[in-house]
């Protein structure tokens, strides 16, 4: 099937998840993830009417940029965000979706500021308590919601999680419905720069489950483009 036809079938499923919760479809945003992909690949993603690209890399964000890849839909940074690379990324993303820490929140509120700007974020919760995974404990999310408050030069809309691995259909939900009870305590908060706006979770093997827990933003790769080639 071709990139077309896949985010065809994407927007079906997620019409269908929305439907079942009492939802409506245009409600989730698709952000399409465009890791390994080619600026040409991209571009056709666009074409198809995706709602936003999400980049993993530094690297291939800088380069597909340059290329023009993503002109025409908002450009997210959705991978680990290293401390070096903030000044290429702040600014160059319409949304940043991984901020997990203090020091990564005023480095780049620094470099928005100093760009005249003010950055949106997402904050990233470490739901599965993984070792191998970015993100915070949830039970510190307040403390970090408190340091973005009082920067000038970010905003903070919303909050992002990527759950353990599922191997068996269902078994994300209770991490999802742990996030979306999150979202919604911080949503009832009243923080300044905070709003709250969009909860970011669910990929290609549990998107549709995450719509049904309350996501409003899922982060989708291998159902639009395929299974990833590593060079």
């Amino acid at each position: 099937m071709s990139v077309a036809e896949n985010i065809e079938a994407v927007r079906k499923n997620i019409a269908e998840a929305a439907l079942r919760c009492g939802r409506r479809p245009e409600e989730i945003i698709l952000v399409a993830a465009t890791k390994t992909q080619t600026a040409e690949t991209v571009r056709e993603a666009i074409e198809a009417g995706i709602d936003a690209c999400g980049e993993n890399r530094v690297q291939e964000l800088v380069e597909k940029r340059a290329l023009g890849a993503y002109e025409g839909k908002p450009l997210h940074f959705i991978g680990h965000l290293q401390r070096n690379k903030v000044k290429q990324v702040v600014g160059a993303a319409a949304l940043i979706e991984s901020v997990d820490s203090e020091e990564l929140l005023r480095l780049i509120s620094a470099r928005a500021g100093a760009l005249g700007i003010c950055q949106d974020v997402l904050l990233e919760i470490n739901i599965g308590a993984e070792e191998s995974k970015s993100g915070i404990e949830p039970e510190r999310l307040e403390e970090l919601i408190a340091c973005a408050a009082s920067l000038e030069h970010i905003k903070v809309r919303g909050l992002m999680a990527v759950p353990p691995v599922q191997q068996y259909k269902g078994e994300n939900i209770p991490y999802f419905n742990k996030m979306y009870k999150l979202f919604v305590d911080m949503r009832a908060k009243k923080y300044d720069n905070v709003s709250m706006e969009f909860l970011s979770m669910g990929m290609t093997k549990d998107y549709t489950e995450a719509i049904e827990c309350g996501a409003n933003m899922v982060r989708v790769g291998t159902a639009i483009f395929g299974e990833r080639k590593y060079i």
